[in-house]
C-alpha cells in the first residue's frame, strides 16, 4: 500500500522562499505526481505536476515563474521549490500521485490522482 507524506510548511514573509517535500513510500509511484493546495473556504486547486522522468513538468498560472517542482526517483522524493510567497499562497499543500491514467495531459485533474499525503500548512503574512 503506497503512502504520500509531506513536509516542510510552516510561516513565512511574504517574498520569502520554502520548499516542500514529498516522500513516497510502500510502492513504486511510476507515473506522473503532483502537488495540490486548499485554501480555508475554497476548493481544492492544482499547482504542479511533473512526470515520472521528470522531462515534463505542469504549472497553474498563478505559480509560474515562482513555484519549481521536482523529483528525484531514487530516494522516492517530490519537491514543490516555492519562491517570492504571497499571502495568498497560503493554504495546506497536498502532494498526490497518480498510478493508473499515465497521462499526463490529465495532471491538472485532482481525479486522476490515486495516492494523496495528509497535506502540510503554509502560510505567508504580509
Amino acid at each position: 500500500q503506497g503512502l504520500l507524506a509531506e513536509s516542510g510548511g510552516g510561516l513565512v514573509q511574504a517574498g520569502d522562499s520554502l520548499r516542500l517535500s514529498c516522500a513516497a513510500s510502500g510502492r513504486t509511484f511510476n507515473s506522473y505526481m503532483g502537488w495540490f493546495r486548499q485554501a480555508p473556504g475554497k476548493e481544492r486547486e492544482f499547482v504542479a505536476a511533473i512526470t515520472w522522468s521528470g522531462g515534463n513538468t505542469n504549472y497553474a498560472h498563478s505559480v509560474k515563474g515562482r513555484f519549481t517542482i521536482s523529483r528525484d526517483n531514487a530516494n522516492n522524493m517530490v519537491y514543490l521549490q516555492m519562491g517570492s510567497l504571497k499571502p495568498e499562497d497560503t493554504a495546506v499543500y497536498y502532494c498526490a500521485a497518480d498510478v493508473t491514467t499515465y497521462d499526463f495531459l490529465m495532471s491538472r485533474l485532482s481525479e486522476t490522482y490515486d495516492y494523496w499525503g495528509q497535506g502540510t500548512q503554509v502560510t505567508v503574512s504580509s
